[in-house]
């Protein structure tokens, strides 16, 4: 069976509910569909127990829902923000469609084509929400780890006690990765810290959230265009934490604790991992990226002449005093669980349309493809830095719904 629509968004997290309020609160006809049993399943399922969010609850603005509650600058926990979620599509009545898996999209006889698990759609626009974190992204070399070595990702990760007893190698120190190798060590486990790019931002300075001084400065409105190549819109986000109220984390610190860091991990070897002797430089880097920070922010209270008392922060240096290896034996240093905090892949395999660059991502200009009545949205820097977080979702949803609206109205004039 066929069902005719105006509009198909595809998937329930974050940007399709977003788009969905705009629709709804405009009365165009439309449905969310998403594969897994309830909306927010990223939130839900794929965070670990401990999991906050990085961005003050200042931050979460969901058009409709802005956080309006009693701790602005508290950081918002992993039940709270799936009940936050629930409770946004029931206040609205988001008309979603749950456990229905999309298969296919393709051009059709009078618009979109959407093959799913539940049955064929006929819509005149598609908004295209799975966002851009889909599948984990692994090293190919970690396909030769011993098989008594238990390999996750961060999406599989919960807690300590259900990783087998022994120590932990973390690969990458991007916001997930730095926060569950916090995690482990303070659990008591011994940790293996492969060191990545990812920068540093202390939590607090100068009497406020690093956040608030970021969201004051527009950071967050920085826009695409104005990036220095395309490339540095898939950038790793700076180590920070909300847990306990809002932390700072620091690698520097983490190897005082007794964190092993060590350089890029490049290659298996039977029980060995091998690894880069650039953990100074890499570090250097990470060091760098917060003194360049705190500097911008020092020259906008100048210029703006805010009346706030100056602050140092520590420049921690024990990392530097941790001796290069070029090798790391994993079955001497008892590593019996290996977490690839490595990021995500895109996977956009169900659109058979010819609307993606030589790397698989979407072609388009603010979520607009060339293809009329076919929309992205939900995809980090779609058009700001803040378009794949809570703070700026809004902002691109009220915009695809707009153009959706204004073209659904012309195509009815023209009929």
């Amino acid at each position: 069976m066929t069902t005719l629509i105006e509009t198909v968004v595809i998937g329930a997290g974050q940007a399709g509910l977003a788009v969905s309020y705009f629709l709804t609160k405009a009365g165009r006809a439309h449905v969310v569909l998403e594969r897994a049993p309830a909306v927010a399943n990223a939130w839900r399922n794929q965070r670990w127990d401990s999991f906050t969010l990085v961005t003050p609850n200042f931050q979460v603005r969901m058009p409709g829902a802005e956080y309006q509650g009693p701790e602005p600058y508290g950081f918002m926990r992993r039940a709270q923000i799936v009940a936050y979620f629930d409770s946004y599509v029931r206040r609205f009545q988001l008309p979603v469609r749950c456990n229905v898996d999309v298969t296919s999209l393709e051009e059709g006889s009078e618009g979109y084509r959407v093959r799913t698990s539940a049955g064929e759609y006929q819509a005149q626009n598609v908004v295209v929400a799975i966002g851009q974190y889909q599948s984990p992204r692994l090293p190919p070399f970690s396909e030769s780890l011993p098989s008594e070595i238990r390999q996750l990702h961060p999406m599989e990760y919960r807690n300590p006690s259900l990783l087998p007893a022994g120590a932990v190698l973390v690969v990458g120190t991007g916001q997930s990765g730095a926060q569950i190798a916090e995690e482990l060590y303070q659990s008591g486990r011994r940790v293996y810290l492969s060191v990545g790019g990812a920068g540093r931002i202390p939590r607090r300075y100068r009497g406020r959230d690093i956040n608030d001084w970021l969201t004051r400065m527009g950071a967050f409105d920085t826009r695409l265009d104005e990036l220095a190549s395309p490339a540095a819109r898939f950038a790793t986000h700076p180590q920070i934490s909300g847990k306990n109220g809002g932390e700072s984390l620091n690698l520097h610190q983490f190897a005082r604790d007794g964190v092993r860091l060590l350089g890029h991990a490049r290659d298996v070897r039977g029980t060995k991992l091998i690894l880069d002797p650039d953990l100074y430089e890499t570090l250097a880097k990470v060091d760098q990226f917060e003194i360049d920070t705190l500097k911008r922010i020092d020259e906008y209270i100048d210029r703006t002449n805010l009346d706030v008392p100056a602050e140092t922060i520590a420049q921690l240096r024990d990392g530097y005093h941790q001796p290069l290896i070029n090798e790391l034996d994993l079955k001497a240093s008892g590593v019996t669980s290996v977490l690839w905090a490595t990021g995500y892949t895109f996977d956009f395999h169900i659109i058979n349309l010819p609307v993606f660059d030589a790397s698989g991502y979407p072609i388009h200009r603010r979520g607009i493809t060339h293809y009329e009545g076919l929309y992205f949205v939900g995809l980090p820097w779609l058009h700001t830095r803040g378009s794949g977080i809570l703070y700026g979702v809004g902002e691109d949803a009220g915009f695809i719904a707009r153009n959706i609206a204004a073209h659904t109205a012309v195509r009815a004039a023209a009929a």
